[in-house]
């Protein structure tokens, strides 16, 4: 084994949990168990603090009224016990992260909450998974306007509420939380190759086509202007 492949070894050991108790990994004694697993769990706390800080940054801001911070969920039993299986930037993970996060910070406070966290999971679920890290090619060849690009991932979001006219106020100064107007929205969540997330309501086009026996099989990402892509909400890369 060559000093690339030794260190992939020990990469994939600190970031996948299920590998790192196989008997593979452990007949290769390339470092203490012990010490393995510890620095794997501060790697895994340090990873998801910076996600969930980043995805539900909408619920910390009603921290105010709801006195529950997500990043809180960190200290938990239920975050501890995920550990023993968790493998970084994959996306059941950042599912079952988001699920321990929703479960915490859950409350009637504020009647628009339960939209609002199914959003952020959607935000950290969708920019979870394999991206490409660097192009190969020589430039950006596709058309300006391209067809619909299939993007595994993708999610539509049913919403009892219109979040993107209260998202932004969420962030500003406030005394009392800003209403979002009670009316069925539909955003579509989706993310590029290169792990950028973007939001944008869907038509009943896009819906349509969701609907179908091809986007059943496959998800896209419609290449439309977003009417609603806060600059904070894209992560262009798992750091």
């Amino acid at each position: 084994m060559n000093d690339r492949a030794l260190q992939d070894e020990v990469i994939r050991a600190l970031a996948d949990a299920p590998y790192r108790a196989s008997a593979e990994w452990r007949s290769r004694r390339l470092a203490d168990a012990g010490q393995v697993e510890r620095f794997a769990r501060f790697l895994a706390r340090h990873f998801y603090h910076e996600r969930i800080v980043h995805f539900f940054k909408y619920s910390r801001a009603l921290a105010r009224v709801t006195a529950r911070w997500p990043v809180a969920v960190l200290r938990q039993p239920g975050f501890d016990a995920l550990l023993a299986t968790a493998v970084l930037g994959d996306r059941a993970t950042a599912r079952a992260v988001a699920r321990l996060v929703m479960a915490y910070v859950a409350g009637e406070e504020v009647p628009y909450h339960g939209d609002l966290l199914r959003y952020q999971e959607a935000m950290m679920v969708v920019e979870a998974g394999p991206r490409v890290w660097s192009d190969t090619g020589h430039g950006d060849d596709r058309p300006a306007v391209a067809p619909p690009e299939l993007v595994e991932g993708t999610t539509l979001l049913e919403l009892e509420y219109d979040l993107p006219t209260v998202l932004p106020q969420l962030l500003q100064p406030w005394t009392t939380p800003p209403d979002a107007p009670r009316r069925k929205t539909r955003l579509l969540v989706a993310r590029s190759r290169h792990g950028r997330v973007a939001v944008a309501r869907a038509s009943d086009a896009i819906v349509r086509w969701c609907a179908s026996p091809t986007a059943r099989a496959r998800w896209t990402t419609w290449h439309a202007r977003p009417v609603f892509v806060p600059a904070t909400s894209r992560l262009r890369c798992a750091t």
